[in-house]
This record gives C-alpha cells, structure tokens and sequence, in this order.
C-alpha cells in the first residue's frame, strides 16, 4: 500500500512519485508481484489538481507491473475534483 503525504502540491509531486517507483521496485523485488496496488488518502489533507496527477501516475505505475489498482479514503474534495475534471471512473475507489 502507497500512503499520499499529508500535503500534495506541485511542489511535492516529483519527491513523491520518485518515493513511490522506489517502493514499488523494493517490493516487487522482495515479494513478487500482490495483485492490487492500493494508494490510500487517509492523511492528505492539503492538495491541489497535482494530487490527481500522481494519483494517475500511480495508476499507471500498477497497471505497467500488471497490478491493478484501488484508491481507499481520498479526501471528498479530492473526488469532486475528479469528478469536475471527468477521471473519478479511473480511480477505483474502494469502499474501505
């Protein structure tokens, strides 16, 4: 599981997805491949349209190691956002 940063700007869009290629390598090498990748939004809670653009970005990253792809407590904002911009249909978002 992949956990967004409390804050999520343009700023920090590069630091994290460089974090998260570097998770997703360690494990894939530590344990194989898990069937989902799962990015949880529990702890963000500042973001701007940026946030949308690594949540895609991680989408991509699991889908290129034949993972597929869940979202679990992203902020409401964070999903009207997607919404507004037509994308929250690829977010997976699950219920947990």
């Amino acid at each position: 599981m992949l956990m967004l940063p409390k804050v999520l700007m343009h700023e920090q869009v590069d630091d994290t997805l460089r974090l998260f290629r570097q998770t997703l390598a360690s494990d894939a090498a530590q344990a194989g491949n898990v069937s989902a990748l799962t990015l949880d939004g529990s702890a963000l809670e500042r973001f701007d349209s940026s946030a949308l653009a690594v949540v895609l970005a991680c989408r991509r990253m699991a889908h290129a190691r034949g993972r597929s792809f869940l979202t679990q407590s992203l902020p409401p904002k964070l999903l009207s956002l997607a919404t507004l911009y037509g994308i929250d249909t690829l977010l997976s978002v699950d219920g947990a």
